[in-house]
C-alpha cells in the first residue's frame, strides 16, 4: 500500500507535470497487460509518468484509477485526455547505489 501524498506533495507533481510531454497513449489495445507493464517499467525509471488517451476517451474515468490500481501506483490528476500517475522508487534502489559509491 502506497503511503497517502500531502496536499504540497500533489500540488509539486501537477506543476511538473504541466511541463511534461505524454510519455505512453492508450491505444487501441487499452489497458492490455503489455501496456500495464510498460506503465509499471517506465514508472520504476521516472517516478512521474504521463499518460494521453488516444483511444478509450470515453472510458477515462474509470481506465485512470484502474490503471493506477494495476500498477500500484497514485493517480495525481486527470484533465482532458491526459492522466499523471506516481510511484516511488524502491528505498532498496536507492540503498543499493549509495552503498556502490
Amino acid at each position: 500500500m502506497l503511503e497517502p501524498l500531502t496536499n504540497a506533495q500533489i500540488r509539486k507533481f501537477k506543476a511538473t507535470a504541466q511541463r511534461m510531454e505524454p510519455m505512453l497513449k492508450v491505444g487501441k489495445a487499452g489497458l492490455s497487460d503489455g501496456f500495464i507493464a510498460t506503465v509499471a517499467h517506465e514508472l520504476a525509471r521516472h517516478e512521474l509518468l504521463k499518460i494521453k488517451f488516444a483511444e478509450f476517451k470515453e472510458d477515462k474515468k474509470t481506465l485512470a484509477p484502474l490503471l493506477a490500481e494495476k500498477t500500484g501506483s497514485q493517480l495525481i490528476m486527470r484533465v482532458g485526455n491526459v492522466m499523471v500517475l506516481h510511484r516511488p522508487r524502491p528505498a532498496t534502489t536507492e540503498t543499493t547505489d549509495a552503498t556502490a559509491e
